[in-house]
């Protein structure tokens, strides 16, 4: 019985549902594996982390203006004030590692491509505030440009060569080994 309990509680730790008093657990039919395991916990802290990332987002934005924003073509804002506000609406959680740490988007320059249904935009874009000096730079890089290019007028987003210039020769090492973005 002693043995029963502490496969209950094992069972539960892995997600499934613990047995009753009167149930017998015979056998287990599929075994997790440690990467299965290793699998479910990160789906769970993403989970967990999109939520309070939105959360924060949400207390701060405008829902108003962020559908208004999102509404807009990037092609009509290319010369105006809401520009660099369409892009941060379009961006996700990533959004909230740049408001918490002050920062946001500077648009370097930006080139339109023709393709066969219209026309694309390549976008260099820079970085401001003190989300520079964030250990987590590389994720955030990798964020913004894969939420961005989700959209279907932005074709590429890259970054300025100009942010390498913040990190020390280390940090420099690793965003070019590990940022998975290119820098012009």
């Amino acid at each position: 019985m002693n043995e029963c309990k502490v496969l209950g509680r094992s069972i539960t730790v892995l997600g499934w549902p613990k047995p009753t008093n009167n149930e017998k657990v015979l056998h287990l039919t599929t075994a997790m594996t440690e990467d299965d395991l290793v699998a479910k916990y990160a789906a769970e802290a993403k989970k967990s982390l999109d939520a309070e990332a939105n959360k924060r987002i949400q207390e701060t934005v405008d829902p108003v203006r962020e559908a208004e924003l999102l509404s807009m073509s990037i092609f009509e804002l290319l010369d105006s004030d809401d520009l660099v506000p369409a892009l941060l609406a379009r961006l996700g959680s990533v959004r909230a590692a740049l408001d918490g740490h002050g920062g946001g988007i500077k648009v370097e320059s930006h080139t339109t491509s023709s393709v066969a249904d219209g026309a694309t935009l390549d976008m260099v874009l820079d970085l401001t505030g003190a989300c520079l000096s964030c250990g987590a730079a590389p994720g955030t890089l990798d964020g913004i440009k894969a939420d961005l290019e989700s959209d279907s007028e932005l074709e590429n987003i890259r970054f300025s060569s100009k942010l390498l210039d913040t990190f020390d020769e280390l940090g420099r090492e690793f965003i070019l080994a590990h940022g998975n973005v290119e820098f012009v």
